[in-house]
């Protein structure tokens, strides 16, 4: 049996992200899709005294109407201290904030991105070693892409050998069920409902901001409000 996730990857995701690894055998980086804007892929949320804030990843957009997300570039480095120096202020007096600042200056201080997947996958990684989820992570470059939206799920997941894929729920308007049938591949939609909220700093609890502030808030606790994470 091998469970298998396929999504888009995106800037400091938020915990559902991270659940949906933990529940699978692997999980593949669809960033053979096409970049959109004004979308998770490069950019999310934190929580501040003043209410939400953006973080978002400037890239590189004129122009190029039909890119790839792995096709992204960045558009400069001045974006890592000012996203580094928002996460030291909004996050300076959370329990865990000296233990995560540390996991992650070197990702923000100490390396140059030149495109988007790259930084997003370096992050999710790291993220995923904190956490101690083990899911083997791949991208949909190491497999051989066929035509047709659901089509090429299929098929990824043939190639992968998985005997169940496990979808997000948003995809059901588009998702041609009977096709994973007809290759015995069982069909599940993930369930992001039912998260217990956590200790969280800055006014009323928000369930869809960056994993980032479970992170700095819980630190190794995390595991207990999330759903696919042990101890």
């Amino acid at each position: 049996m091998k469970k298998i996730a396929i999504l888009q990857s995106n800037y400091i995701p938020w915990k559902g992200y991270f659940d949906m690894i933990a529940a699978v055998d692997e999980f593949i980086l669809y960033d053979d899709m096409q970049y959109t804007r004004r979308d998770w892929r490069n950019r999310n949320q934190i929580k501040t005294p003043q209410g939400l804030q953006w973080l978002t990843v400037p890239v590189k957009v004129k122009g190029k109407y039909h890119q790839t997300i792995k096709e992204t570039e960045l558009d400069n480095q001045e974006w890592t201290e000012k996203h580094w120096g928002a996460l030291l202020q909004n996050y300076k007096k959370a329990p865990h904030y000296k233990e995560i600042t540390e996991l992650l200056e070197p990702m923000y201080l100490q390396s140059n991105y030149t495109h988007l997947s790259e930084l997003n996958r370096i992050l999710i990684e790291n993220i995923c070693h904190y956490l101690s989820i083990t899911t083997k992570i791949t991208s949909s470059t190491d497999y051989q892409l066929i035509e047709g939206k659901t089509e090429r799920l299929v098929d990824l997941c043939v190639q992968a050998g998985a005997t169940e894929y496990i979808s997000g729920p948003a995809a059901k308007d588009y998702v041609e069920a009977h096709l994973f049938e007809e290759k015995n591949i069982k069909l599940t939609w993930f369930d992001y409902s039912g998260y217990k909220e956590y200790p969280q700093l800055w006014g009323e609890f928000t369930h869809g901001v960056t994993i980032l502030d479970l992170l700095f808030n819980c630190g190794k606790s995390s595991d207990l409000y999330m759903k696919h994470l042990t101890a």
